[in-house]
Order: structure tokens, then C-alpha cells, then sequence
């Protein structure tokens, strides 16, 4: 049964049973509006930078947040499928995560970015999941099914050999300890810098490639020769 709070990937963000002008994160109706968002109020929201945009956001703009969702929902999607393998619950994962950030955008520094942020989210929110749903059955769907990717270039053996090894490589990934399925997840999915990695962890770079290494190495113990 969908949440009370569902919003839908695919359409505005509004949490539902809400009103149409929903109360956004630390509303300051009444309030004096900060410089940056006055230099940008005659500015398209689709035109600002991340830390306008969150200022909107906190100002109470309608469509700021909706925008966030628009700039970061594939990325945090991805994240969420690479960690639980099935569609159903990214979908469900990805919403929590925009959900926490909305109600906790006052807590966003600019210190990183606003993608690192969301990030940092999405793998607290994926881990405390994995926590609670053990053992995690192995992930059976791929990702591509639902990211609209042409493959009639292949032919039905390929597809199914690319399918075979794509299921048995997820299912080798949910059986790493959890740090180094993090950062193995990370570093070879998303294409994140150790120091990126560090920054979402909130560990140090020495520490993200050894998780790396150790990731890589049972990686390859589990998969024997198809590594």
C-alpha cells in the first residue's frame, strides 16, 4: 500500500494529502528574504545554482523542490536499484531519500555539493534497509529494463548471456560487507572520485581504497573466472 508521503518519480513533487501550496523546509513566510534570493527572484528557477535553489526552496518558491527532484531523481534511482536489485523497492528508496532531504534542507551547508548531500542520504537510507530486510534475496532485475535503453542491436543469445552474467555479478555485489559494497557501488557505477566517496562516507580517502581493494578482491574470489 503506497505511503501517505509517496511522491511519484515521474511527476511534481507534493507529498500526498497535502495542501497545493504544501509547507516547505524551514518556511519562513513573513520573514525577510536573504540577499541571495532576493538578487534572484527575477531569475528562472530553472537558471539558478544549487545554492539558490535551496534558498528558494527554504523561501517557500513553488516548483524549487520539484526541480531538485528533476536534477537528482536518475542519479539517487540508480543508487537505490544498485543496492537492493529490484525496481519496486529503489522506487521506494528514492522517495525516502527526497523525502528526508526535504524535511531536512536546513541542514545543507554547501560545504559539498547538493549531489554528494543526496547521496550521503541515499546510502544511509539503502544500509538501514539492508538492516532491516536480512538476509536480502539477490537481485533478479536489471537495471536497463526500466531506463529505456534500445538493445534490438542484439540478438536474443546475446541479450540472454549479457542478462545471465549481469544477474550473477548483482548477486556477487549484494554478498560484500557493506562498506565495501558501498564504495565498490560508488566508485564503479557512478564513477565517483575516492575523494567524492570519502566526502559521501564521511571517511577518509585512505580508508575508501582499501574497501575498494578488499571490494574488488572478493569480487573476484566470488565470481572466479567470470571477473
Amino acid at each position: 500500500m503506497p505511503s501517505p508521503l509517496a511522491w511519484t518519480l515521474t511527476g511534481p513533487w507534493q507529498p500526498a494529502g497535502t495542501a497545493a501550496t504544501p509547507q516547505r523546509p524551514g518556511d519562513r513566510r513573513g520573514a525577510v528574504p536573504r540577499p541571495e534570493t532576493m538578487a534572484s527572484a527575477d531569475t528562472p528557477l530553472a537558471e539558478l545554482d544549487e545554492r539558490a535553489l535551496v534558498d528558494a526552496c527554504l523561501a517557500d518558491d513553488p516548483g524549487a523542490f520539484d526541480l531538485i527532484v528533476e536534477r537528482h531523481r536518475r542519479s539517487v534511482y540508480q543508487l537505490c536499484y544498485r543496492f537492493v536489485g529490484n525496481h519496486e523497492d529503489a522506487s521506494d528508496l528514492s522517495q525516502d531519500v527526497f523525502l528526508r532531504a526535504f524535511r531536512g534542507l536546513r541542514a545543507f551547508r554547501g560545504q559539498s555539493s547538493l549531489a554528494t548531500w543526496l547521496y550521503r542520504i541515499g546510502v544511509n537510507v539503502c544500509l538501514n534497509r539492508l538492516k532491516a530486510k536480512s538476509p536480502l534475496s539477490a537481485p533478479t532485475e536489471s537495471i536497463e529494463e526500466r531506463q529505456f535503453i534500445d538493445v534490438r542491436a542484439e540478438s536474443p543469445p546475446e541479450r540472454m548471456l549479457k542478462d545471465e552474467r549481469g544477474a550473477r555479478v548483482r548477486a556477487a555485489i549484494a554478498q560484500l560487507p557493506r562498506k565495501q559494497r558501498v564504495t565498490l557501488i560508488l566508485r564503479t557505477y557512478h564513477e565517483m572520485s575516492h575523494q567524492e566517496i570519502a566526502d559521501v562516507l564521511g571517511s577518509s580517502i585512505g580508508a575508501v581504497k582499501a574497501n575498494f581493494f578488499h571490494a574488488l578482491g572478493n569480487l573476484k574470489k566470488l565470481l572466479g573466472e567470470e571477473f
